[in-house]
């Protein structure tokens, strides 16, 4: 999947200024877009807001090492 236009895409709050940075988007269609700022034209992830929350959680509870 390629990224859609019509959405509004957000940069992580942890991104730091070398470049390395992934961002998100939330459609009305409770999916949820991850890319690589570097590339906004490449692929883009498409997860269920499930997921990505579950995703999210498992982050931040430690289960997950980033």
């Amino acid at each position: 999947m390629s990224a859609d236009s019509s959405v509004v895409w957000r940069k992580s709050t942890y991104s730091s200024g070398d470049g390395n940075c992934l961002e998100i988007a939330v459609t009305a269609a409770e999916s949820v877009y991850v890319r690589d700022s570097k590339h906004p034209n490449s692929y883009v992830l498409n997860f269920s807001r499930e997921s990505w929350t579950s995703f999210t959680s498992a982050l931040r509870e430690g289960e997950i090492r980033a």
